[in-house]
């Protein structure tokens, strides 16, 4: 018997088993608008149909995490300065949490990542003038190289001072740093260090009240402890009480299925 006829023998012998095959993935939604086209396929494929309850507890504990990801700060060292630093700033005490559990350290991240950090919008050409005004921003440096280079200078201070990183330093011993630096006494390169302190502080106060959308204010904990209600539409229905009126807080994210 030739080749060919030998393997057109094979083919007929196969075709119920094939056909067998298709119905049950196209039945079973393997194929058409299932799960098939990623790497889904292999997890599910011994049992598509079986939810399992490690997957959907481990899932759940993730969810947090898309928010709480570095964005801008590329080491690890960098981002424990700064989480330290706006600890100091912001610290937890009777009132509430403080920065760190507040995510404003992530909530700096993000903005340094876009347009903000890059100062994408803003006139960025010289000349630069010396002032003498705390809320001055004037440098030729992007928000995003302001905050690499007073961090590391901060940390770098700490190492030349104390022999140990900023982050590992007494919380007395970090407020005499930032002190010096919110006094112009750390040199940076390109800007001030009162420029940097002063950028440093206003980033954390608007981490901890944000909306929780970029980052910060996590679980609208700092409107909570301010009693604000947060993003609402209105407030007709209380427009005539006489007494405070405690709201729920209500987020952007509300608003958004």
């Amino acid at each position: 018997m030739s080749d060919k006829k030998t393997q057109d023998k094979k083919n007929e012998n196969n075709q119920p088993e094939q056909e067998s095959r298709r119905r049950f993935l196209k039945n079973s939604g393997l194929v058409t608008g299932g799960i098939v086209g990623g790497s889904l396929l292999g997890s599910f494929i011994d049992n598509p149909f079986t939810k399992d309850k490690t997957t959907s507890d481990k899932d759940e504990k993730s969810k947090k995490a898309f928010t709480e990801t570095r964005m801008f700060f590329t080491r690890f060292e960098d981002f424990y300065v700064l989480e330290a630093a706006v600890e100091r700033i912001y610290p937890e005490d009777d009132n509430g949490p403080g920065a760190i559990e507040l995510g404003v350290p992530y909530f700096i991240d993000k903005q340094l990542a876009g347009p903000y950090g890059s100062n994408k919008f803003d006139y960025m050409k010289g000349p630069v003038q010396e002032v003498d005004v705390a809320s001055s921003y004037q440098t030729l440096m992007s928000r995003g190289e302001v905050f690499i280079e007073g961090i590391r200078k901060l940390n770098a201070k700490s190492l030349k001072d104390h022999d140990e990183k900023f982050h590992e330093l007494e919380g007395e011993q970090q407020d005499e740093l930032l002190a010096a630096m919110e006094a112009g006494e750390i040199d940076l390169r390109g800007v001030t260090g009162t420029t940097f302190f002063n950028l440093l502080r206003q980033m954390t106060i608007e981490g901890a009240y944000a909306d929780p959308l970029y980052g910060g204010n996590k679980n609208m904990m700092g409107w909570k402890m301010k009693e604000h209600p947060g993003i609402r539409p209105g407030y007709s229905d209380l427009i005539e009480e006489e007494e405070f009126q405690v709201i729920e807080q209500m987020s952007l994210r509300d608003y958004q299925a």
